[in-house]
Formats: structure tokens, C-alpha cells, sequence
């Protein structure tokens, strides 16, 4: 194995010392000469020296690390999330540690505090459960030490940043392109147990109000985010006499594929579908799945420009990302909020200390082949 490469040895190669040599490879103002400079960074270069980081951190007290805690990493929504996240902390020079809690409430106040523990810099939290949070959880959050983001599912108990969607228009979108399509007797697959699946249900029911049709609770079936369980919902079309459904998250629409297609059922022909996060491969179903669009890349965006903004407050060197500019592309579909007063605001302003951010982000229909056309 190699011999380690230290400041000491650049030093020694360059007969300076390893305080200058130190300040010039972390960009310190340091009185020295171009040519000095120009051979501390060829020897650095030559030698492939690799700057160590928790000697760094003992000395600036932060990692270049994050912490992300997610429910369920097998989801393609939040699997794809976590891969876009990392990409994008990567280029700004922080290491991301990724950590599954497995849908428990429990697990997401360990997740917290090992996080912590470990030296986070900072964490961004997908709650497992947005209405029965667990107290730990509430408690630690907020006596956290480090700035924290809450992504996607947010407690409406803390007055802190948060980074989501909107849900409620998410499921009116749906909704209106089946019944601009024809349908109306809709079916909604949806997970009424978490706000985010409450909120998508009441768009569901505000776009069949706006049509004039009432709402039939018989056509909402109930599912968790998992296949299995959209897969026993899915086993209650049979009786309600729908023609198209919603299914309000890409696992709850592989359940309900699932089904179908045992039954030897067809989309569109005997079901139009309508599927949420537009995060299923075409490749793996014909015809490709119309699907509400929630934007990784925006959602990432949104959780990094108020972290890392969070983390310029706390004195960390957060670096830039020359290749990919941060709320670049979310400008169209976001709306900000201060506190409990929404108003827009630049994402590269200062934030006051003390003030939550709140970043909603709009979903988007992506229209494909799954949906027919029937006569009114």
C-alpha cells in the first residue's frame, strides 16, 4: 500500500512550511509567491493528495457531510430522490450518508440523533408518519444542533423549513383528465392515512365538484404505499363499477398493474390509469402509465438551496456547483413562504435567522397512453 500523502510531505518536497502549505490548498489568504503557489499545487496534483477531512472538520467544527433519512428506500419516488440528492451534494463537495427508516416513527428520532452523532452537518427528513409523529421525534427536532429540512412529508406540529408539493393539486390534475376524458365513475386508490394522500383525495373531490358529480365514498379505496397493498385494494373493482382509476403513488399503481393484468384485464381498454410521481420505467409497462410528475430534480433544488442558505448562516464553506445551478428550473412551479406569511422571495436571498421557509412545489401532468376517450 502506499504511503499517505500529508501536508507534511508536500511541504518537505517544496521546503515550506505546512501551515502555508495548508492555507494554499484550501484557498486561505497566505502571503506567498505565484511561483510558491503554482509548485504547492503541482506537488499536490503530482502526489494525488487527498485533503483529510475529519482533521479539517476538528479545526473549521463542520464535515461536509448531510444527513438524509428516508421512509422507505425501495420506492422508485424516494430511491430517486435520494440518487438525485446525492449527485447534486457531491458536486458541492459534501459527502451525503443516506439512511432508510423503514416507514417507523421510532426509527426516524434514532436516524436523528445518529445522524447528529456522527457529525452532520445538516439533515433533510422524509417522515414516516406526517400525522401520528412520534414526541422523540418532535422533541429532538427541536432542540436539533444542526439546520434541518423536512422533504416531502412535513409535521405540521413544527414551525420549521420544509420543502413539499402540492398534494391537493396533484389529485385535482388527475382527476380532471379523466373526467376531461369522458370518465366519471373514477376510482381513487389512495393512502388516507397520511396527510399527503388526504390532501390528493380532496383534489379528487373538488375536480368531480367542479363537474357536479357527488362524491361516492365507495370509489375510494384505501392502500399504504406498498405493492401488496395496492394489490388487495385493487381486489375491490369488481363492485363499484368504475371506469378509470387514480392511483395516487407509482407503488400503489405497480399493485394495481399487478392485478390487472392477472386477471387477464387491459389498460386502457377495460381501466384508464392514472398514476403519481411518473417515476415508473415506460420500458416495463405498455402502454406507458399517464402520471402526475413530482420533480426530483426541483424537489432537490428546493431542499438544497434552503440547506445550504442554512448552513452559510452556521459559517460552513458550502462551495458552488458550476455545472448545476441550484432553483434554477423550479422558478415556474414554486411558491415560498416566511413564517405564516407567504409572499415570493429570491432563492439566493439571506434568510433572517429564526424564519422558516416554506418552498411548495406545483406537479405537472404527463399524459402518455393509459387514459381513453369515452363518450359523455
Amino acid at each position: 500500500m502506499a504511503e499517505k500523502v500529508t501536508l507534511k510531505t508536500i511541504a518537505r518536497k517544496v521546503g515550506l512550511s505546512p501551515a502555508t502549505v495548508s492555507l494554499v490548498l484550501n484557498g486561505r489568504p497566505v502571503r506567498v509567491s505565484d511561483e510558491n503557489r503554482r509548485r504547492i499545487l503541482d506537488v499536490a496534483r503530482r502526489e494525488h493528495y487527498i485533503p483529510n477531512q475529519i482533521a479539517r472538520s476538528l479545526v473549521t467544527q463542520h464535515t461536509q457531510t448531510l444527513g438524509l433519512i428516508v421512509p422507505n428506500i425501495e420506492s422508485r419516488f424516494f430511491s430517486s430522490f435520494a440518487k438525485m440528492l446525492e449527485m447534486k451534494c457531491r458536486r458541492r463537495g459534501y459527502a451525503l450518508f443516506i439512511t432508510n427508516s423503514d416507514n417507523n416513527t421510532s426509527n426516524d428520532a434514532d436516524l436523528v440523533r445518529l445522524l447528529v452523532n456522527r457529525g452532520a452537518d445538516g439533515i433533510f427528513i422524509i417522515t414516516s408518519d406526517e400525522v401520528e409523529a412520534s414526541k422523540q421525534l418532535i422533541a429532538d427536532l427541536e432542540q436539533l444542533p444542526v439546520p434541518y429540512v423536512m422533504v416531502d412529508r412535513t409535521i405540521d406540529a413544527l414551525d420549521c423549513d420544509k420543502v413539499t408539493f402540492n398534494n391537493e393539486l396533484g389529485g385535482y390534475l388527475a382527476t380532471k383528465y379523466l373526467l376531461d376524458h369522458g370518465h366519471r365513475r373514477i376510482a381513487c386508490m389512495v393512502n388516507t392515512a397520511s396527510n399527503t394522500g388526504c390532501a390528493r383525495l380532496n383534489g379528487y373531490v373538488r375536480a368531480l365538484g367542479e363537474k357536479g358529480l357527488k362524491f361516492d365514498q365507495s370509489l375510494v379505496l384505501t392502500s399504504d404505499y406498498y405493492i401488496p397493498d395496492a394489490y388487495l385494494a385493487a381486489q375491490q373493482l369488481i363492485r363499484i363499477d368504475a371506469t378509470a382509476v387514480i392511483a395516487t403513488s407509482d407503488n400503489i399503481a405497480l399493485g394495481l398493474l399487478r392485478y390487472l393484468y392477472e386477471r387477464g384485464l387491459h389498460v386502457p381498454h377495460d381501466y384508464s390509469v392514472v398514476g403519481y410521481d411518473n417515476s415508473i420505467s415506460d420500458a416495463l409497462f405498455e402502454p406507458a402509465l399517464t402520471s402526475i410528475e413530482q420533480n426530483v430534480d426541483e424537489l432537490s433544488d428546493a431542499a438544497l438551496s434552503i440547506m445550504f442558505r442554512r448552513l452559510n448562516e452556521h459559517g460552513a464553506d458550502v462551495g458552488v456547483d458550476t455545472s448545476d445551478s441550484v432553483g434554477a428550473d423550479a422558478g415556474a412551479g414554486l411558491s415560498f413562504a416566511r413564517g405564516d406569511a407567504a409572499g415570493q422571495e429570491s432563492a439566493d436571498e439571506p434568510a433572517d435567522n429564526g424564519d422558516s421557509i416554506q418552498i411548495i412545489l406545483e406537479p405537472r401532468m404527463i399524459e402518455k397512453n393509459s387514459v381513453r376517450v369515452l363518450d359523455c
